[in-house]
């Protein structure tokens, strides 16, 4: 039997390209994004598409909430002086916060129809946090959490958002620092925790567009701190990508990993840019139009429900 996953990177506002990619491959198909994956796993931007998509949303209904909700919630210190930011957070959570209420509410990661995984990282211990649905009997705690506080750990990015507390007290910040990119971890839950065939697993893995890696003089000259530090966090994010996608291809196949990320303009668009939602939302649908005879294999069938081995009690 077949086992497909689907894989959303991180990106900020660019989450508005998955949303857009999956909201027209559900309109031309004709079927919920939700009911033809076996697993979904995101991070940051994409957990939180993840959490909506196993939440019963629709594609179209999350690019909505982006489109809606997304302007908002990236306001406040974006235009505070340079200083305040080197200090503090670049955005405030609480607009983050209440959009996310307003589409989640009180739900618990335990009423989600897909398995799910969802990646942070605990500042405490170093440690990565990984948030997982009951899909093994192991997994028994974070069924419990609510869908808000899992989405705004793992979305709150260094300088962009404060660090999120748990409910237990922990900080926990963006799975971006470890997983930006989180196609090898649906991977390895696939192949090590569910024990699936590896030839048996098909995996669609969308990212939040691309963009060449420049670092300019450094190739050759030996610079310090004061040119490397607005181009480190580029350069970590462009090859852990490259490691997850090439680990992905070797757990489970090259031919078995399909990946949409379309390669822009070095400064086309930004995490916070969202002036640009309209643009990221066309290019989702573009890419959908040209990638649809490639993806729609995925879609020929839905997945057998999901059923946790622990649920929420009534």
């Amino acid at each position: 039997m077949a086992r497909k996953i689907l894989s959303i990177d991180g990106g900020g506002i660019k989450g508005v390209f998955p949303a857009s990619f999956l909201a027209e491959i559900e309109e031309a198909t004709g079927k919920n994004i939700s009911e033809h994956f076996d697993l979904i796993v995101g991070t940051s931007t994409g957990g939180i598409i993840a959490l909506g998509l196993g939440m019963g949303l629709s594609a179209k209904e999350i690019l909505n909430f982006y489109e809606e909700l997304g302007p908002g919630i990236f306001e406040g210190n974006r235009w505070a002086p340079f200083v305040r930011q080197l200090c503090f957070a670049k955005y405030d959570s609480a607009p983050l916060k209440a959009a996310l209420i307003s589409k989640f509410g009180e739900r618990r990661l335990g009423e989600s129809k897909n398995r799910l995984v969802i990646p942070s990282a605990n500042l405490e211990t170093g440690e990565v946090h990984v948030y997982k649905t009951s899909h093994m009997p192991r997994f028994e705690r974070d069924l419990h959490e609510k869908v808000v506080d899992i989405a705004l750990a793992t979305s709150a990015a260094p300088t962009y958002f404060p660090t999120h507390r748990s409910a237990a007290g922990s900080p926990l910040v963006d799975g971006g620092v470890w997983a930006n990119n989180p196609s090898a971890i649906a991977a390895v839950e696939a192949v090590g925790t569910l024990g699936w065939p590896r030839d048996s697993i098909k995996m669609l893995s969308v990212g939040c567009t691309n963009e060449p890696l420049d670092i300019g003089a450094a190739r050759n000259m030996p610079l310090g701190f004061g040119y490397w530090a607005p181009k480190i966090v580029k350069l970590f994010m462009a090859t852990q990508s490259s490691a997850s996608y090439g680990m992905t291809q070797h757990l489970i196949g090259h031919a078995n990993v399909t990946r949409i990320n379309p390669s822009m303009p070095n400064g086309r668009f930004g995490l916070d840019v969202v002036s640009e939602i309209q643009s990221l939302k066309g290019l989702g649908c573009t890419e959908a139009r040209k990638a649809l005879p490639t993806v729609r294999g995925f879609f020929d069938e839905r997945v057998e429900p999901f059923e946790p081995h622990h649920k929420l009690s009534v």
